[in-house]
């Protein structure tokens, strides 16, 4: 717990209506969408809740409060939307909160650089709506669209629906303005390329808080398109779409949306095709040529158009039934929908190898694999995982095993464990086993920005 010589400070730096003690605000907080259920081996990571919650809404304020926490050595844990499904936010070891929600201000569309400069705290929606009324769009387009925030997007670096044509969120940021952990500002050039030493953006993309917060950002934005289309095609077998998409990506035909999904019912490539007239009709020409190529039908564009439609809706069901809401609540959402979510990147040649590698490890486990997926590239490969029939009890007892295993052989074949949400608490102790030598390189890093630990401790392997 804080005493009175820390919890006065901060009343001064941003008002005592903005610095939160109470149970019910500090266990809201201390929490983001993961719940125990899916966080094996690391359930004790919520036991502890915050010790306070501040809500600067200014860059200065942010550095007083970084400055004095450096001063006490109090742990500091960036927060932004609270929509992360990884733990990032989680305060494993106490301390404060830093909501960066008030820092919402949209500072400047530039419709001829093709850049917008946010605060931390803008919610991509509003951002979104923003740039329409000039023309514009973003090109990170997560499923959380309502309610995620650009610099919770870019700590993560976030896969979104667009990703096929427009990359992750890490490749959005044109220039970060970051507060260390000694209250120092960093404050990147809002150029495209650098040549002059490293471009230090890329210490902070996807390195969710640890090295510092980022209090505001310059992202490329990009014309609304002349026109959309939407197709997809049907196949035999999951083999026959993933060669498809891997002859779209090497013929650098790029839709804005690829997603193959295997479920019980089908197996289909979805595909959205934007930009200008001449260049989409060619595209989506090519793309049918080569699915029917690989054995696939065309079906039409109604299940990607149904697809594109409903892509956000468990975003707006969460902000209407659990943002902001007690960790219970949010937790009780689940219910009994048992499942787990796995995003691992491999190389293309091995992706097809890994999937029949996974399910010789989940036979006779009582689990089985509910949807196969590629999403934006033939790397990028998911797996959800659901109990066999009746056999609930048997699922979880065997879940976490099961998991582990899967990750571990992703990284045995040269891939990686998450592409898409981060690492948080739930994959934190598979990390360095992931990076080797890398991780000490990442752990030097911290020493040297933070030798006290101070900010985000925990997480990264830290």
């Amino acid at each position: 717990m804080l005493d009175s010589a820390t919890i006065h400070p901060l009343t001064q730096i941003v008002g005592s209506e903005n610095v939160l003690t109470g149970e019910y605000d500090l266990d809201r907080y201390s929490a983001d969408a993961l719940n125990p259920f899916r966080a094996y081996g690391a359930e004790d990571a919520f036991d502890r809740l915050a010790d306070a919650v501040v809500r600067p809404e200014s860059t200065e304020q942010v550095v007083g409060i970084v400055s004095l926490a450096a001063d006490q050595g109090i742990t500091l844990i960036p927060y932004g939307g609270g929509t992360g499904v990884m733990g990032g936010t989680v305060p494993i070891r106490g301390g404060v909160i830093v909501d960066l929600s008030r820092m919402n201000r949209i500072l400047e569309i530039n419709a001829r650089d093709l850049t917008a400069t946010v605060e931390a705290g803008v919610v991509l929606g509003d951002l979104e709506d923003d740039l329409a009324e000039q023309g514009l769009m973003p090109g990170h387009d997560p499923y959380s669209v309502p309610i995620a925030t650009v610099a919770g997007a870019i700590s993560t670096n976030g896969v979104g629906y667009r990703a096929a044509a427009y990359g992750p969120m890490g490749n959005q940021v044109v220039a970060l303005e970051v507060v260390l952990p000694d209250g120092r500002i960093v404050a990147t050039n809002a150029v495209p390329k650098y040549s002059s030493g490293p471009n230090l953006n890329h210490l902070f993309i996807g390195s969710e808080g640890v090295f510092g917060i980022i209090t505001k950002a310059t992202i490329r934005v990009f014309r609304l398109p002349e026109t959309q289309v939407f197709t997809t095609a049907s196949f035999d077998t999951f083999d026959q779409g993933f060669d498809a998409a891997v002859e779209l990506t090497a013929l650098g035909i790029r839709p804005s949306l690829l997603d193959l999904t295997e479920d019980e019912d089908s197996i289909r490539l979805h595909l959205l095709f934007e930009g200008y007239r001449e260049g989409v009709a060619a595209d989506e020409q090519r793309a049918k040529q080569i699915c029917i190529q690989t054995g696939g039908q065309d079906i039409g564009p109604g299940p990607t158009m149904e697809y594109w439609r409903d892509r956000r809706q468990s975003a707006v069901r969460y902000k209407a039934e659990a943002l902001g809401r007690p960790r219970k609540v949010r937790w009780s959402r689940w219910g009994g929908r048992n499942f787990d979510y796995l995003h691992m990147a491999l190389p293309v040649s091995k992706v097809l190898d890994y999937r029949k590698r996974c399910d010789l490890i989940m036979a006779g486990t009582g689990i089985k694999v509910a949807e196969y997926s590629l999403w934006s590239r033939p790397e990028l490969f998911s797996m959800m995982l659901r109990p066999d029939t009746g056999d609930g009890v048997r699922f979880r007892a065997n879940l976490a095993e099961v998991v582990e295993q899967v990750l571990t052989l992703a990284q045995d074949m040269g891939g990686i464990m998450e592409y898409c949400h981060g690492v948080g608490v739930k994959l934190n102790h598979l990390l360095a086993r992931e990076l080797g030598v890398s991780h000490d390189v990442i752990r030097d890093l911290k020493q040297t920005l933070d030798p006290a630990n101070i900010m985000n401790p925990g997480k990264l392997g830290l």
